[in-house]
């Protein structure tokens, strides 16, 4: 028998068979809310129980957040421990030992690996761990001691920045918590040599996410001039030089991500094939259609336009308009790649507007692949959030 735990209880209304079936979020306007309740502590575990007062799963709650309760586990009787963490991580670890030959992965997918809001990133004997709900953050030192345990990872950075972590109502502070990070971590992937910044990096410091993206697009790549727009590190130039590409030009808004991407090429010996451009990529779009410059394969992988529904309306516009700006700078029989990695704008709205932008350029398109996230993402079946990555590939007709 577990601890003696709050009870939450949903309003008399509010449907639970969605809850029994699996959807892991409970929000605020669903649970009955009262003085005790809303004095709960951020990151407190509960009883969740229907309007019957029949138990539904194991929740964590924050009454200072719209998400009110995250559901831990389907049995309303569990501890949530070290132990319990313990064996979340092994059944992390098992996918992707399943899938992947050497250690460089996501390794927890929050609830797409019944973590709810934790996001683990594994880069050999290193890890970043972003604990993005309050749970997470109140049992920070158990979850790093599960993930040592689990992995044998000797340095674990805590990533803190990022939206989530500020609407649960924590705090922004990164810090190396275990071990130490002497530098960029070099990160073997597609062939190509990626260095990743753990501790001052964006995110994790590199997106595993689009990597059998990477793979497709590399293919396509060789023997072609290759631009790749909003490159963060390299993520589809390097991939492409891999692969054979005859040319790599990687734009981005970044001085130290352009410097991470040189260093990965010149790992790769491929510096003479390798440049950079450090431009607002609207702006870089546009100046090379006026310079009447084309090439074989174009890619687009922004950051989240629509972070959230409030955003959506515009964000569908700036995906537009990147196709628009982009589709003019591929070759006749060209491939052109546009990626969207915002939650609320889902693949029909983003294809629409991909589409809408390459048909404003007048340029005639073949959708050759859609592609999401690799299986070190596992998707929540019923979390529409945990499968936000989008990848459209266009080939624009002669």
């Amino acid at each position: 028998m577990s601890e003696n735990l709050p009870t939450i209880r949903l309003r008399p209304k509010v449907d639970a068979r969605r809850l029994r079936r699996g959807f892991p979020w409970v929000y605020d306007n669903e649970v009955v809310t009262d003085r005790r309740t809303k004095a709960l502590t951020p990151g407190a575990m509960a009883r969740l129980e229907d309007a019957d007062r029949k138990p539904i799963a194991l929740v964590t709650v924050n009454p200072n957040s719209k998400i009110f309760a995250r559901i831990m586990d389907r049995d309303a009787e569990a501890v949530v421990d070290r132990n319990w963490l313990t064996a979340r991580l092994r059944a992390a670890l098992a996918l992707r030992e399943m899938v992947y030959d050497a250690p460089f992965y996501r390794l927890c997918h929050a609830e797409g690996d019944g973590m709810p809001g934790v996001i683990i990133d594994r880069f050999a004997d290193h890890a970043v761990v972003q604990p993005n709900a309050a749970w997470a953050e109140a049992m920070f030192d158990d979850l790093v001691g599960a993930l040592i345990e689990v992995t044998g990872v000797t340095s674990v950075v805590k990533n803190a920045s990022g939206r989530a972590r500020g609407l649960e109502g924590l705090d922004d502070e990164t810090s190396v918590v275990a071990g130490d990070v002497d530098g960029p971590i070099e990160v073997p992937m597609n062939g190509a040599i990626y260095m990743a910044d753990l501790t001052g990096g964006q995110k994790t410091g590199l997106f595993y996410d689009q990597r059998p993206n990477h793979a497709f697009v590399a293919k396509l790549a060789r023997g072609e001039d290759v631009l790749d727009v909003f490159s963060h590190v390299g993520g589809f130039a390097l991939a492409a030089l891999a692969q054979g590409a005859k040319s790599a030009l990687s734009v981005d808004g970044s001085d130290p991500a352009l410097e991470l991407a040189r260093a990965g090429a010149g790992k790769m010996g491929e510096s003479d094939r390798f440049q950079t451009m450090k431009a607002d990529a609207f702006e870089a779009l546009s100046a090379l259609a006026a310079e009447g410059r084309t090439f074989g394969t174009v890619i687009c992988d922004p950051p989240a336009f629509a972070p959230h529904r409030g955003a959506l309306d515009a964000g569908l516009r700036a995906y537009e308009k990147v196709a628009r700006l982009a589709a003019p700078l591929v070759a006749p029989g060209g491939t052109l790649t546009l990626c969207s990695c915002s939650h609320a704008a889902d693949l029909a709205q983003f294809r629409t507007a991909s589409l809408r932008g390459v048909g404003r350029a007048r340029r005639s398109s073949q959708l050759m692949r859609t592609g999401f996230a690799g299986p070190d993402h596992p998707q929540h079946p019923q979390l529409a959030e945990s499968g936000y990555l989008k990848a459209l590939t266009f080939r624009l007709m002669p």
